[in-house]
């Protein structure tokens, strides 16, 4: 039995709804060579507006796009928000066999598997079976990810790394996701494999509404319920808090992520 989902929370899919955006969807999923007509699944969809941007793709075609996600709250969220012709939601559990739901021409793999550290390649593997030869398998995730904070008080920064070893250890997160996504495809035989890297959380100067909001949620969510001790600040995790959200409001921080997205296409 996987772990519970390491951001749950009552406002989880507003954050997913904020921080999803369609012209970078559509620019990785053009990228990674999503075609009209297409049979897409969107494993691990979140709130649906991934979904919904990848069925635009596949729509003019008479494509289909399917989100899978194992919160039933999450897919009853996306049923109630996103419809349309060819999209639809399920509730599955990505850890159990999916051979009844294929076979499918592009599956999207988007910010998932940083959250399954020890069964990433297992999830990479039954995907695989359900994926039509000649498909399309498209991983993406962060690397390196919440670590590069520059102007952080070195207290902040030593207990952002504390924390983010916690979380590795406790609830199967993976900060270096991304660099083994190329090794994933390459272990189950994929061809034309492509890597395409760019930075994703790239934040300096005013902060705005989304990534204020976004990152806000991580250290109200994760951080606060890592089981980190915050030994290091006297009044706690409202000590560490206020520094934070000090620091992420300070224009003169910069903050960075790098993004890696890798595709392949099936054997036939």
């Amino acid at each position: 039995m996987h772990n519970e989902y390491l951001m749950e929370s009552e406002e989880e899919a507003v954050r997913l709804d904020l921080k999803t955006d369609r012209a970078s969807v559509h620019k990785q999923a053009l990228w990674a060579g999503i075609k009209p007509g297409f049979r897409v699944a969107d494993i691990g969809c979140g709130s649906g507006k991934t979904t919904a941007f990848l069925q635009e793709l596949v729509a003019p075609g008479g494509g289909m796009a399917l989100g899978l996600d194992g919160s039933a709250e999450r897919i009853e969220h996306a049923r109630r928000t996103y419809s349309g012709s060819g999209l639809c939601f399920c509730c599955r559990d990505f850890y159990q066999p999916l051979d009844d739901l294929g076979p499918f021409d592009f599956i999207w793999v988007r910010f998932v598997l940083e959250y399954h550290r020890t069964h990433a390649r297992e999830i990479v593997e039954r995907l695989t079976r359900i994926l039509a030869p000649g498909g399309i398998l498209c991983l993406i995730d962060l690397d390196h990810n919440c670590l590069n904070h520059f102007g952080a008080p070195p207290r902040l920064t030593d207990a952002i790394c504390r924390i983010m070893q916690i979380l590795e250890e406790t609830a199967d997160f993976d900060p270096f996701a991304g660099r083994k996504l190329y090794s994933y495809l390459f272990d189950q035989g994929y061809q034309s494999i492509d890597v395409c890297m760019a930075a994703h959380h790239l934040i300096f100067g005013q902060l705005n509404q989304v990534d204020g909001f976004n990152w806000r949620k991580k250290v109200e969510v994760a951080v606060r319920h890592s089981g980190f001790d915050f030994a290091g600040y006297e009044g706690g995790y409202a000590e560490f808090f206020e520094e934070f959200q000090s620091y992420f409001q300070d224009p003169r921080r910069f903050v960075y992520t790098p993004l890696i997205a890798c595709r392949g296409v099936k054997p036939g």
